[in-house]
């Protein structure tokens, strides 16, 4: 609960939280910087119709549900659509203010993706993390296109989200990459050819 992004994984964030997409979306606030971090950002709350997100991305819970837990984000998150949790155990749906619904998906990845196209009408899904779960759907070949930031920040540990896969083999290669003062910012597709 002390540090929910690890000790110092708030510094990984750097290029994002004062974007005025991320102060906006997330806190409700009208100030932010601008420019290309923020282009960026704006770009990935675009065309989204849903989300999916790890367990760890919910809740610092293990075992069954805390009842009483409704996410990291209070009462409004800054999703504003339906979002899918990757879980091992059952728990009811929980309606957020904002147009927020957690959903919970005891049945694996593809189930989780199945029921984030079918609530997206037509829009993009969204993976949110964590590594585990991104991990899960680039193994499965599931993720079109990934954007990865390589922030300019050493850290003690914590974990890999490449160990043990081979990209390449997968069929993904690095399209794009832009970088600012304060990040790399890497777009990793999937070739049509796998």
């Amino acid at each position: 609960m002390e540090n929910p992004l690890g000790v110092g994984g708030g510094n990984l964030h750097q290029w994002f939280f004062p974007t005025k997409t991320f102060q906006q979306n997330v806190l409700g606030k009208s100030d932010g910087t601008t420019g290309i971090d923020n282009e960026i950002a704006e770009n990935g709350f675009k065309n989204i119709g849903a989300w999916i997100l790890g367990r760890n991305m919910f809740s610092p819970y293990r075992g069954k549900h805390d009842l009483n837990w409704k996410g990291w984000w209070g009462d409004n998150p800054p999703y504003h659509v339906p979002v899918f949790i990757l879980t091992n155990h059952k728990r009811e749906s929980i309606e957020m203010e904002g147009g927020t619904t957690f959903h919970f998906v005891t049945e694996g990845i593809t189930a989780a993706l199945e029921k984030a196209f079918d609530s997206a009408n037509g829009k993009d899904v969204r993976l949110g993390g964590g590594v585990n779960t991104i991990r899960q759907y680039l193994k499965a070949q599931l993720v079109d296109e990934l954007h990865l930031v390589v922030s300019p920040v050493i850290l003690g540990s914590g974990e890999n989200l490449f160990m043990n896969l081979d990209l390449t083999s997968l069929g993904y290669k690095c399209l794009k990459h832009i970088s600012t003062d304060k990040a790399m910012h890497l777009i990793i597709k999937k070739s049509n050819n796998t």
